[in-house]
């Protein structure tokens, strides 16, 4: 982020032929499960493992597990298509004769959408409850919220909680289908944006309840809002009245005003209507001074893992006080008035409010602090 440096390539995917760019992860096919889980094998859930060994995340949940119990902590997971690249590719090897899938193949513990929490609860050695949230393009955002009212209620005491979504053809082809998609890697709120770009991504967070002593970087869960519009199956309401409703619910949970918010992560897809409908709904709560930007530039529209994903983001702007600017985008519309970053900022940062809003009106905004 520092360097402003994005991950969007011309897509070169399997057997895709599509002029679009996307936001591949390098070494997925290289991971290899471990002989146990050899049933879950997927692109899926080998991103989901290499997302779980990333920065000592797996240790931390081992001493979270020897703390709290292997059974009192959740998974809960965020993901649009699961594992639907490997029945995609069993497709292709239908028996000639029958019709029938190949014998190696295994719905349940790959495409089937619980198969990643199924998977992840399995690689961390977790025995408590484990829930898929799949709402679209806000799935890894409203894990934090199903997380969160599960402790509240006493079921459990901590959660890994995050998203993860894999390309596969379905996703490129179907979102092309739709018109969504740019030839060029995507622009949020330029005056040319037109389309995603599709990405992928692994991102994983430990929820613990707060403790009495707390280390100044730790990040803070302040608020969350949930809202439901139903506007369209696949348009943002034009005014972005289900965004606002979430945001707002976000900043009374969290007892916050809008002044509060020092950073605003934007959903930000790059899409007409997207960028224009958010833009309405924070103008209409924020105006036009709150620093904000899309991280869409840097890491394609990453789906059912995006929130997720942006959670992560936004806890690295908490902790190094770094405002990150929206790659890719040149001029600003003019018609979208907002304190859109077009460069780094670097600056204290306390609180940061991010949004994430997905098809049929699911919409989920989350409101992180820093501890110190």
């Amino acid at each position: 982020m520092r360097e402003q440096r994005g991950g969007l390539v011309p897509c070169a995917f399997d057997t895709v032929d599509l002029p679009t760019f996307v936001g591949e992860v390098t070494g997925v096919d290289a991971v290899t499960l471990p002989d146990a889980l050899a049933a879950f094998d997927c692109r899926n859930n080998r991103l989901a493992l290499l997302g779980l060994m990333q920065d000592g995340f797996a240790e931390a949940v081992a001493a979270a597990s020897q703390k709290y119990g292997a059974q009192r902590i959740g998974v809960f997971i965020g993901t649009s298509t699961s594992g639907i690249l490997q029945t995609e590719l069993a497709y292709r090897r239908l028996d000639p004769s029958t019709g029938a899938f190949p014998p190696d193949f295994s719905y349940r513990t790959t495409h089937n959408t619980f198969s990643v929490a199924d998977f992840t609860r399995h690689v961390l050695a977790l025995a408590g409850p484990a829930v898929v949230v799949s709402s679209a393009c806000s799935s890894s955002a409203k894990v934090f919220a199903s997380a969160r009212r599960m402790m509240a209620a006493g079921l459990i005491d901590a959660a890994v909680v995050g998203g993860v979504d894999s390309l596969c053809l379905t996703t490129l082809y179907g979102f092309n289908s739709l018109g969504l998609t740019s030839t060029r890697a995507c622009r949020p709120f330029d005056v040319e944006r037109d389309g995603i770009s599709i990405g992928e991504a692994a991102a994983f967070a430990l929820l613990e309840p707060v403790p009495e002593h707390l280390n100044k970087d730790a990040v803070l869960l302040l608020g969350i809002g949930e809202s439901s519009d139903a506007h369209h199956m696949s348009s943002p309401h034009p005014e972005g009245l289900g965004a606002r409703m979430a945001m707002q619910d976000a900043l009374a949970t969290a007892g916050l005003d809008a002044a509060d918010i020092d950073y605003i992560n934007l959903h930000g897809t790059a899409t007409p209507s997207n960028d224009a409908a958010e833009t309405r709904a924070v103008a209409a709560l924020f105006g036009s001074a709150t620093p904000c930007s899309s991280t869409k530039g840097a890491t394609g529209h990453t789906l059912g893992a995006a929130g997720g994903l942006e959670a992560v983001i936004c806890a690295l702007v908490l902790q190094h006080g770094l405002l990150p600017a929206g790659l890719n985008t040149r001029q600003l519309d003019p018609a979208l008035p907002l304190n859109y970053l077009l460069h780094n900022r670097e600056q204290a940062v306390r609180r940061v409010l991010s949004n994430s809003f997905g098809f049929g009106g699911t919409n989920c905004s989350l409101i992180f602090g820093r501890a110190g």
